[in-house]
């Protein structure tokens, strides 16, 4: 068995099962956050990055989370392909409440905590004029953190206590986030091209 899956192995796996830009970029923005991290706790940064590029590569084609949906058939996908056990508990620990695996590890924490700020992080650039997330501040997202209308399926709780959880202060958490996701803005489509 490989010890590390590189980024373009766990790119092509992502390419083959999702075609949806959107999905893709989500899992381009927690690749992004899981880097920030890696490197904030001197960790394994090409291990985090797989980590969260990979995380939800399997939801397009087996959104029931269920059993027998997204992250269980992934896994067995990424066991069958040789990647290490450690990337995929990861992964199944992002989803709890249908695996049953609990999240121990710094690197499954932080996963967790990412996840979902990333969305609310986009949704709070894609409603600014100017469509860039350069243009969005700490400040912006708790601003619409306390709009439960504006991205309502986010679940702000779920968020206030994965960072608890990884034992980082909220603020700290969606400022390490937006930082990561405002370096690779062109990528994510956050760079403003959007508004033009």
């Amino acid at each position: 068995m490989r010890i590390v899956m590189n980024r373009d192995e766990a790119w092509n796996i992502v390419t083959e099962f999702t075609a949806s830009d959107s999905l893709r970029k989500h899992m381009l923005s927690v690749e992004a956050a899981m880097r920030a991290y890696a490197q904030h706790y001197a960790a394994d940064v090409d291990r985090w990055c797989v980590v969260g590029l990979l995380h939800d590569f399997d939801y397009e084609r087996y959104p029931d989370v269920a059993v027998e949906g997204h992250p269980v058939v992934g896994s067995k996908i990424l066991r069958e392909r040789g990647v290490d056990e450690e990337i995929i508990r990861c992964i199944l620990s992002h989803a709890t409440e249908v695996t049953g695996v609990e999240r121990e590890t710094l690197m499954e924490k932080a996963l967790y905590a990412c996840d979902e700020l990333t969305g609310l992080i986009t949704a709070t650039a894609l409603v600014r004029p100017s469509k860039n997330i350069a243009d969005v501040a700490v400040s912006s997202v708790k601003k619409k953190w306390k709009d439960k209308v504006f991205a309502a399926g986010v679940d702000r709780t779920e968020i206030e206590h994965a960072a608890a959880d990884l034992g980082v202060p909220l603020d700290e958490h969606i400022g390490r986030v937006l930082q990561a996701m405002q370096a690779i803005a062109p990528i994510l489509g956050l760079d403003g091209s959007l508004a033009k």
